[in-house]
């Protein structure tokens, strides 16, 4: 069977680079990120000439980047960037290496135009996915092959987390299944098809590391363009086999006699035990609807859903639908909503949020830079890399409380500049003062999630339009022909759409875990929320391993900590299947020492103050889904088990 290895190595030959003229080179480069480009020929080329440029600080949407300051340094950057390419194409566009780590960092040092932080370097050298296997395990010995093959691991969903997961077992040959609720795969991405529903996140960063030459058809991807990819992913690396569709994981029980968890499943056949040595969740903190317990829901005659649960064939077309919800999600599909033929909105918006334009948010990637994904070396690589690295590595700190700034609207310097910024941007799109007032958040920016909206066509357009009404209040019942507002009024509709968010605080749930000596793990939870120990352990469940676990949102983008919790994973398996031991569990005092660490970072963040009021913080007067913690922090903290904090048996 082909290896992993050779199913990614398997790189394409460039064609239409040989075929390409000069001319054509000389027009494509012309759309080529200068400071990419500038860091991406110096790994090349060593041209020291790209050293020395004049830079300038830009602010592109929700970043500021450095630029070269004089046209005349982005047309030597371009016409070197030429010379290369056609240099490379009249050699044959064979093979080409790029070179040593220190090489590949200091060319990343230009792409952003500074230094990067000595602490980073590792993580934005990892980024580039220069090698794409970076994250996974490099067996420290050869493994017993009775040893390895008797050991089996379940990963429990098969969307981003677990695909990684599913694909990094099969590299280290590791016995493994996957568990899916759903009949494919994609997790909340295949769930999520809401009209408008798109990532927040530029796709070249949410990916993971294999998927680097993956064409991303657009700048920010569609729950489509997200669900394509993980169809790829299960189809180009042979991982649907190993997956049990339509089967959904009830419970988990941990037998210490035997070292194995026990999972009882639901599925085509009806339910199933099995047994496995460990487990690794991931299910995810965004994975099952919340809808509100409104007073008058069972009377309601006409429509109801949750956007996660949006009906296949729903044809909304001259009917009167209310979209209950202003979040990201409510944000995101309104404006596709009202372009419906004949439709009525009516939009209940207990509270605004704060809105931050991203120019070409909604557009389509430009073909020349797919032309040069394909054509120019690394081109791909250096453009995840520019993504990812946005404002810095140490951006996270942007959220810290200034206990010394005195405000009414803000916690800190950076967030009254980005409320103006904000504020700013609404009086840009509505004329109306009133309403602008109604769209201005009480909480300060950053105290809930924000909402990414392209300048050019988004929900502050939609709601001046004729067919659209904004409620700006709550709701004080549902009743059988619509919904009666905070003030009385009664709207009448045909459809209600629940923009309602998840539990994201209900880790694990509905599956009732249960671990060494009967121990309820929402027993353990109950009362300050779920915790885990670097985001994925939690004491007396051995061997129970979670992705995108509590206090694992931020910092790190979701794909690139599902890759360094994983790689920690693997980590702890290498030493159970080497030294022949049955489980490795988290010291309790290594639990509350790290609970503690995430607590206190946590309240000197902006998303403490308790007008955000939002599934960033919870009702335990903790964050259950927030880390404080830098990307570079985390990567040191998964980098490596300190098996001082374990406990191995």
């Amino acid at each position: 069977m082909e290896s992993i290895e050779a199913v990614m190595d398997a790189r394409p030959e460039r064609p239409e680079l040989l075929m390409a003229s000069d001319a054509f080179i000389d027009e494509v480069l012309t759309h080529a990120d200068p400071m990419a480009m500038r860091g991406l020929l110096y790994m090349l080329t060593g041209d020291k000439e790209l050293e020395e440029m004049k830079l300038e600080k830009r602010r592109f949407g929700r970043v500021e980047a450095m630029v070269p300051a004089s046209d005349e340094d982005v047309a030597m950057i371009r016409r070197k960037a030429a010379d290369f390419l056609k240099a490379y194409r009249d050699s044959g566009a064979g093979p080409i290496d790029y070179g040593s780590k220190e090489n590949v960092a200091k060319a990343l040092d230009l792409v952003v135009g500074e230094k990067i932080m000595d602490r980073a370097r590792d993580l934005m050298v990892e980024e580039t996915a220069l090698d794409p296997w970076c994250r996974s395990l490099e067996w420290r010995s050869r493994p017993d092959p009775e040893r390895l093959k008797n050991f089996h691991v379940t990963i429990i969903g098969a969307g981003m987390g677990g695909l990684n997961a599913a694909l990094q077992m099969k590299r280290a040959g590791i016995p493994f299944d996957v568990i899916e609720k759903n009949d494919e795969v994609g997790g909340t991405w295949y769930e999520n098809h809401y009209p408008g529903a798109r990532v927040d996140t530029p796709s070249r960063g949410y990916t993971n590391l294999i998927a680097v030459d993956y064409p991303y058809p657009r700048a920010f991807g569609t729950n489509d363009d997200c669900q394509n990819i993980f169809e790829w992913i299960s189809h180009h690396f042979n991982l649907r086999k190993d997956i049990a569709f339509n089967t959904e994981v009830r419970s988990l029980t941990w037998d210490d006699e035997a070292g194995e968890w026990e999972i009882v499943t639901s599925g085509p056949e009806g339910e199933k035990t099995q047994r496995t040595n460990a487990v690794i969740s991931g299910v995810g903190l965004l994975a099952r609807p919340n809808i509100p317990n409104v007073e008058g829901m069972d009377e309601f005659q006409g429509q109801a859903w949750h956007t996660a649960r949006w009906p296949r064939d729903a044809d909304l077309r001259g009917k009167k639908v209310a979209v209950i919800g202003t979040g990201c999600t409510g944000y995101q599909m309104i404006p596709v909503l009202a372009r419906t033929e004949g439709i009525e909105l009516t939009v209940f918006q207990r509270t605004p949020q704060w809105i931050f334009p991203v120019p070409g948010y909604t557009a389509n990637s430009k073909p020349e830079l797919l032309w040069l994904d394909r054509n120019f070396p690394f081109h791909a690589n250096f453009l995840r890399f520019k993504t990812i690295y946005g404002s810095g590595p140490d951006f996270v700190k942007m959220f810290d409380i200034d206990p010394d700034f005195d405000d009414p609207y803000s916690v800190s310097p950076a967030g009254a500049e980005a409320r103006e910024r904000a504020i700013q941007f609404l009086n840009s799109k509505i004329s109306d003062p009133q309403l602008v007032e109604t769209m201005i958040p009480e909480h300060p920016v950053w105290s809930a999630r924000p909402v990414v909206v392209d300048p050019d066509d988004c929900v502050l357009d939609t709601i001046q339009q004729d067919n659209v009404t904004l409620v700006p209040e709550g709701i004080k019942r549902i009743n059988k022909t619509g919904i009666v507002a905070a003030d009385g009024t009664q709207h009448d509709v045909d459809v209600i759409v629940f923009a309602t968010g998840f539990k994201a605080h209900d880790v694990l749930w509905p599956m009732k875990v249960t671990g060494k000596n009967g121990r309820d793990i929402e027993e353990v939870w109950k009362d300050e929320g779920a915790r885990a120990y670097l985001g994925a352990m939690v004491p007396e469940f051995p061997n129970l391993f979670m992705l995108y676990g509590p206090n694992t949102n931020g910092g790190l983008g979701v794909p690139q900590y599902h890759e360094v919790t994983t790689r920690y994973i693997l980590k702890c398996l290498e030493e159970l299947i080497l030294e022949g031991r049955k489980s490795v569990d988290v010291k309790e005092d290594a639990y509350w020492r790290y609970a503690k660490e995430i607590d206190e970072g946590n309240a000197r963040k902006v998303w403490s103050d308790p007008r955000g009021n939002s599934y960033w913080w919870s009702s335990y007067g903790r964050s259950v889904t927030n880390t404080p913690f830098t990307g570079y922090e985390i990567r040191e903290h998964l980098l490596e088990p300190d098996w001082n904090d374990l406990i191995v048996e």
